[in-house]
Formats: C-alpha cells, structure tokens, sequence
C-alpha cells in the first residue's frame, strides 16, 4: 500500500465512524426509548398518537390500544402508532 490509499482508507473509516455517532447511534437510542415506552403504557394512561390525537387508554393488548377521546368515544390503534405517552392532567385539560 502506498501513502495515498492508506491515507484514502483512514479518511473512509473516519467518515463512517463520525455517521456512526452522529446519525446512527442516536437513532437506535430514540427507537430504544420508543419501544420501552410503548411496552410499559397501561390503563388510564394520557396519550398522543403519531397523528396528533390526544386521549386516554381505555384498553389495551399485545399490538392495539382503545382510547377514549374527550366526547367519550372509543377509538382503536396500533401500539407504534402511540407517540408519547403524558400525564393525565395535561391530557384532559
């Protein structure tokens, strides 16, 4: 190997460790946090959905969630579709 490809292949490994930590690794992170925060939502918990929705879970099971709107109507939603989860206070104000 000469200077230049060596050089060449130190410059590609930095360029892909840099991509790794700035883009990569935070977003496992972020799924992460998603995935344990839609495994531990429970009964009575506010919710926001990914469309904006906002209501409190009336039920729930392995894959869907039944919420409760404002006007007490019940809707039915996939667990990934939950964005975040708040308190129940903020929900119903």
């Amino acid at each position: 190997m000469n200077g230049s490809s060596l050089y060449s292949l130190v410059t590609l490994v930095l360029m892909f460790v840099i991509f790794y930590f700035l883009l990569i690794r935070p977003q496992q992170k972020r799924q992460k946090q998603v995935r344990q925060m839609q495994s531990e939502m429970k009964k009575g918990d506010g919710v926001v959905t990914i469309g904006g929705l906002h209501g409190l879970i009336h039920s729930l099971d392995e894959a869907t969630v039944v919420i409760t709107v404002e006007s007490g109507t019940k809707l039915k939603f996939d667990r990934n579709a939950i964005r975040e989860v708040r308190p129940t206070a903020a929900v119903t104000e």
